[in-house]
Order: C-alpha cells, then sequence, then structure tokens
C-alpha cells in the first residue's frame, strides 16, 4: 500500500470527512543516471553554498523569497504548514457542477481519498452516495506544494478521487491556432463517423494500449547486457499528402475492419449518400424522372468504388 502524501479534511458544508491522500498513479518509466563517458563514474548535483564555497548538508538547508539581492526573508516549514488559510489543512467543497460541463483540458494528475479514521467511515460513505446519486462532481478548492489549487472530487469504485485542475487563466485561448476557414461535405463527415465506429472499443485494456517505448527500451538495455545485437528499428512509414479525402476514409475504414479480431460486432459499412439522395426524391418525381437519378448514381460510381 503506498504511504498517504498528505492528510487533512474534506469541507462538505458543515460536514468534515477526514481523509489521506494517496497517489492514485503509478509511473513504471525506465530512469536513467548521468555517467562520465571516459570511466563510468557517476555525476551527482551537489548543493553548494555560494558564500562559504561548500557542500552542506540537507539539515543546513531552509527556504527563504529573495525580496532583493542582498535580503532574503527566510520560510519555516512551520510556518507554511499554519497559513492564515482556511484550505491549508482542508479540500473545501465550493459547489457541485456535472462532469460533462468541465474542460478535460483543465484536469489533471488524481489522488485516492481514504478515510482518515474509522469515525470518518460514516461522513465519507455519505458524499460517495450523494456524489453518485447526484451525478455530479465536486469543485474543490486546496493548499499544496506553495500553491492553492482548484480540484475535482468524483466516485470511481466506492473510492472519492480527487483531480488536481488548472485554474482557468492557466488555460491558453486556442482561437489564434484555428485553420482558414474551409467546408466539409455532409458525406465525408459520415464516413469520418463510420470509421469512428469502426475504431470504437469498451475498454482500453489489452495489446493496443500497452507502453511500447517501455518495452523497446527494455530490449535494448537486455540487449547491451546480454551483448547481443540491438533490436532494428522498423522502417518509419513517410507522410503521404491526401488528394482524395473520402477515398483515404474509405480505405482506413476497410483496414480498421481487416484488423479486428473474430467474433467482434460487426461495423458500420461506409455510407453511400447517393442511395439515400436517389430514394428521397423518386416519390416526388414522376417516372421519366428515374432517368436523371440513374444517371447521377452513374457518375458517382467512381466515388465509391475508390
Amino acid at each position: 500500500m503506498p504511504r498517504a502524501i498528505w492528510s487533512g479534511a474534506i469541507s462538505f458544508g458543515l460536514v468534515t470527512v477526514p481523509i489521506q491522500v494517496i497517489s492514485a498513479t503509478e509511473d513504471h518509466s525506465i530512469r536513467f543516471h548521468q555517467y562520465h563517458l571516459a570511466d563510468q563514474g557517476r555525476i551527482r548535483y551537489r548543493k553548494v553554498c555560494e558564500l562559504e564555497d561548500r557542500e552542506v548538508s540537507q539539515d543546513e538547508i531552509g527556504k527563504g523569497y529573495e525580496l532583493t539581492k542582498t535580503q532574503v526573508i527566510p520560510i519555516t516549514d512551520e510556518e507554511l504548514s499554519n497559513l492564515p488559510l482556511p484550505t491549508a489543512k482542508a479540500i473545501e467543497i465550493d459547489a457541485f457542477v456535472p462532469l460533462q460541463s468541465i474542460d478535460p483540458l483543465k484536469i489533471a494528475e488524481g489522488y485516492y481519498l481514504q478515510p482518515g479514521s474509522q469515525v470518518a467511515a460514516k461522513p465519507y460513505k455519505l458524499l460517495v452516495q450523494a456524489l453518485e446519486r447526484s451525478s455530479k462532481v465536486a469543485v474543490a478548492k486546496y493548499a499544496w506544494s506553495g500553491r492553492e489549487r482548484l480540484g475535482l472530487l468524483r466516485v470511481k469504485d466506492d473510492v472519492l478521487v480527487l483531480h488536481a485542475m488548472r485554474w482557468p487563466d492557466e488555460i491558453r485561448d486556442p482561437t489564434e491556432l484555428l485553420p482558414t476557414p474551409v467546408e466539409v461535405p455532409e458525406e465525408e463527415i459520415e464516413a469520418a463517423l463510420a470509421l469512428m465506429d469502426t475504431l470504437t472499443t469498451d475498454s482500453l485494456e489489452g495489446e493496443d494500449f500497452v507502453d511500447r517505448y517501455t518495452e523497446a527500451l527494455a530490449q535494448i538495455i537486455e540487449a547491451k547486457r546480454e551483448e547481443r545485437p540491438l533490436p532494428e528499428a522498423p522502417e518509419p512509414e513517410k507522410p503521404t499528402q491526401v488528394l482524395d479525402l473520402m477515398a483515404a476514409l474509405n480505405a482506413s475504414v476497410q483496414q480498421a475492419k481487416a484488423s479486428r479480431r473474430e467474433g467482434e460486432a460487426a461495423v458500420h459499412e461506409l455510407p453511400k449518400p447517393q442511395k439515400k439522395t436517389a430514394a428521397k426524391k423518386q416519390p416526388a418525381q414522376k417516372a421519366p424522372a428515374k432517368k436523371p437519378a440513374a444517371k447521377k448514381t452513374a457518375a458517382r460510381k467512381p466515388r465509391r468504388s475508390a
């Protein structure tokens, strides 16, 4: 069980829920050290006092705010833990909102919140059930790591989860990145939806959702340890310029369908808007009007077979 990284309480109106914060994620990245190439000696960073020109131990180091180049205001850990701030020792819920109303760009790392004691079990369960029944999430404030933060509280498998959130002014305005306005035909949109349907999955599990980078790095380390030839890197596919978007979508659907395992649900065929148009117009037209419809279909035949 990972250790708690913060202890405090959730403030829910006049209800207080003592909790401990546990990291909800793990980092499986392979880490490197720095070494001297000539003799494999480890390169380390040492903390040196600029005035005394000597290395100092951790118990000699403190925090301080540089007021001027010659004046530093020392700040102790005790002073930081006793800030005149309600959120310094509590996660204060300010509002409840639908999850869909929150831009995912604002949501950052997540933490599990564990009841801090047996006494906290009942108010903890109360908040869990209230959130589940409301189908909403809580927006809260809390103070960690030298600043007040915005957070999102939700429920996962009957456990409260706190997601750090970015403040609104931390999100850059994307409007300047918009491309030149273009028109997209309805048939291309429907083709894109068909491709999305082909690639739809119910679970982010399996061989398609594995960290290939870490696996490849582990293969190189193992090969060098055993003094074997390094595995060859696959040739990267050269990007091609898409000239016929509809044909590219059609080919993508067929490729995705071919890669699906047997037994999976059948996917939608690529939409054929020509037939749909002819079906709508035929009842309103007289018999002679069928010939133009046939010509239209024939004229679009190459597009469907592309």
